[in-house]
C-alpha cells in the first residue's frame, strides 16, 4: 500500500511559480515511475509530467515543456513538480500518482493522492 499526499498548491498570478510536493507513506516509491496529472473543470484528467523510477527519464506534456520540471528525492520519498511561468490555463487540481507497471507495459497508475488546487489568475 502507498499513501500519497500532495501539497504546495495555491493562488498565483500569471507568470509566477509554485512547487508542488507529493509525499508518500506506506512504502518506498523507489520502484515506481511517478506522474503528475491535472484536471480542470469540465475537462478530462491529463498527464502533465512523469519521471522514471530512477529519475533518469522524464516526460512532459507539450504545453508545459520548458516551464515545468518534475523531480524526485528517493531519500525523502517525495516527488516534486516545479511550475514556472504559470498561465491561466494551468489552473486545475493537480494529482500525483504511482505507476505500478514496473516498466513492463502500459502505465498503470494505481495509487493517487487527494489533489491540490492550483489557481492562476490572469
Amino acid at each position: 500500500q502507498v499513501q500519497l499526499v500532495e501539497s504546495g498548491g495555491g493562488l498565483v498570478q500569471a507568470g509566477g511559480s509554485l512547487r508542488l510536493a507529493c509525499a508518500a507513506s506506506g512504502r518506498s516509491l523507489s520502484g515506481f515511475d511517478m506522474g503528475w496529472f491535472r484536471q480542470a473543470p469540465g475537462k478530462d484528467r491529463e498527464l502533465v509530467a512523469a519521471i522514471s523510477y530512477s529519475g533518469g527519464s522524464t516526460y512532459y506534456e507539450d504545453s508545459v515543456k520548458g516551464r515545468f520540471t518534475i523531480s524526485r528525492d528517493i531519500a525523502k520519498n517525495t516527488v516534486y513538480l516545479q511550475m514556472n511561468r504559470l498561465k491561466a490555463e494551468d489552473t486545475a487540481v493537480y494529482y500525483c500518482a504511482a505507476d505500478t507497471s514496473y516498466g513492463l507495459g502500459s502505465p498503470s497508475y494505481d495509487y493517487w493522492g487527494q489533489g491540490t488546487q492550483v489557481t492562476v489568475s490572469s
